[in-house]
């Protein structure tokens, strides 16, 4: 061919050819300094990158990366990894040290793993292998391709899964543990997955033994510490001594069956005399609940009761309907421990946690209901004022649902009447506790004022133990809160609102608190959440 084309038409020919050949005609074939490639046409941008050969490779990775993710399965499921888990005392809380001592033990369990750690190697020098051959086969494509390279599990992420096993694998649903929180992060979003974790064995404060009716709580505790509702105290902190702060202690201790026998009959014994308010309804008057209404009950003890405070151990309501009424209350509650703001107030979780239920009772030959909440002695806590939004759930006629309901009521309509309730009677159950806040108030300043000149705790240890037992019996009473967060801080309400206390002398006497019972005692510092 060379001989019958014309010499000016040879090195073009040579040119066409060899980017006919190596580009496809979708580009002119070009050296330049040693580097050869196509200079695509404008319709065949993409003329350089060779598309089928970067898919293959991308899905040989993909496979690859299952690969890697069965080996992992595979070493969970091995007769040695079950028997590992099997043989994890199950009596205590294991935390991921002690885990790992028995994981090194285990000569079984480690055999099993060198055979799992020398597969993965030789898996992942072939996907880096692979991963090698899709970049340079990329390099002059316009996109470049996205691959991330699995990790190897270190040891640390195997004890973590090890404890996953152990306390976040129930009802057929997983999560992962969280040591810093003894909580789970279930997959599915809820708690689901958390099984009961058990107390924590260890010296000072820790428990000896983790009870057998509840392997949450302590059993049994160490030389120098008492058992209390499940925790383990100092054994030197004088309770009788915390009484005459306040007298925690009452007359009326009854059991949760005889609590509830006592509301039933609205024993007067437990009867808290409160003051009703409300812009919006007043009592045994019909009104339309199709709007939010809001009501509390309030003691107003920095005024008229200073030296006592309240328990509210339940809630009762009467509520009256008109005949053939679809009315179908719905309340929410908001508690405020030691007055203050709304905002400084809590809401009652019904039915979250095992916190109890409204329970309603038809009152014989009326239209009339008792709605009765029974808080009990494993729920009771502080309160100054209750307040109480109602809303219905009512099925509203056709004719009334673009009605406002904010305009009087009139009883002669019947289609309205069969919507109105009206509220006969509200009361809160509890008792009161003596308090001496005079008596309190120097305590904590005596501690506020060691805290601000920065001399040591040991002078004043005999009040640190007071104040100790007294915030701990305190937020003890606390409501309660979902798996893994905090409980509300109670005592800091108690300070701020019935000893005056202003924000910067509540933290420091709260820090002083922390500082003596982490670096003194040596217990384990609780956490709390800021309500007040």
């Amino acid at each position: 061919l060379q001989v019958i084309f014309p010499e000016y038409l040879q090195e073009k020919f040579v040119q066409s050819a060899l980017s006919y050949i190596m580009c496809n005609g979708e580009g002119e074939y070009a050296c330049h300094n040693n580097q050869c490639i196509c200079q695509c046409a404008d319709d065949y941008p993409q003329c350089n990158c060779p598309i089928t050969d970067i898919q293959i490779m991308e899905n040989t990775l993909l496979v690859m990366s299952e690969s890697w993710a069965a080996s992992y399965k595979d070493f969970e499921n091995s007769d040695e990894f079950k028997s590992f888990l099997k043989r994890l005392p199950s009596t205590h809380f294991l935390p991921i040290s002690s885990v790992h001592l028995l994981w090194g033990s285990d000569w079984d369990l480690q055999a099993r793993y060198r055979l799992l750690q020398s597969s993965l190697e030789i898996q992942q020098l072939k996907i880096q292998r692979t991963a090698r051959k899709l970049f340079s086969l990329s390099v002059r494509c316009l996109h470049n391709p996205s691959h991330q390279m699995p990790r190897e599990r270190s040891v640390m992420q195997w004890l973590n899964r090890v404890q996953s096993f152990l306390y976040c694998n129930e009802n057929g649903f997983w999560g992962t543990f969280l040591e810093s929180q003894k909580a789970c992060v279930c997959h599915t979003g809820a708690t689901l997955c958390q099984r009961p974790i058990p107390c924590v064995i260890g010296g000072n404060n820790s428990c000896a033994m983790c009870s057998l009716a509840n392997i949450s709580q302590c059993g049994s505790c160490n030389k120098g510490y008492k058992l209390y509702r499940g925790r383990c105290e100092p054994q030197n902190v004088d309770s009788e001594r915390s009484e005459q702060f306040i007298s925690f202690e009452t007359d009326l201790d009854f059991q949760d069956l005889e609590l509830k026998y006592l509301l039933q009959k609205m024993d007067s014994r437990l009867y808290i005399h409160t003051t009703f308010i409300s812009n919006e309804i007043r009592l045994e008057t019909f009104f339309d609940p199709r709007w939010r209404k809001r009501m509390s009950l309030t003691l107003k003890s920095n005024k008229n009761r200073m030296d006592y405070l309240h328990m509210i151990i339940g809630l009762s309501m009467k509520i009256c309907q008109m005949r053939n009424s679809s009315i179908d209350p719905m309340f929410f509650v908001y508690v405020n421990p030691f007055s203050g703001s709304h905002s400084e107030g809590w809401s009652m979780p019904f039915g979250e946690h095992g916190y109890p239920r409204w329970e309603k009772v038809r009152l014989q030959n009326s239209q009339c209901f008792n709605w009765t909440l029974l808080l009990g002695n494993r729920w009771k806590t502080f309160f100054e004022t209750v307040h109480i939004y109602l809303r219905s759930r009512a099925k509203i006629p056709t004719g009334l649902r673009n009605d406002t309901g904010q305009g009087p009521v009139d009883l002669a309509d019947p289609n309205k009447r069969q919507i109105y309730i009206k509220i006969s009677d509200i009361q809160v159950f509890g008792y009161s506790l003596r308090f001496n806040a005079d008596l309190l108030r120097s305590a904590v300043q005596q501690v506020n004022q060691s805290y601000t000149q920065g001399t040591q705790f040991y002078s004043s240890s005999s009040v640190m133990l007071l104040l100790l037992d007294i915030r701990d019996r305190i937020n003890r009473l606390a409501p309660p809160s979902a798996p893994g967060k905090p409980q509300l801080d109670l005592f800091s309400c108690m300070l701020k609102h019935r000893l005056k206390l202003n924000n910067s002398e509540m933290i420091r006497v709260n820090h002083a608190l922390d500082m003596y019972s982490t670096e003194i005692l040596k217990q384990s510092d609780h956490l709390t959440a800021k309500l007040c």
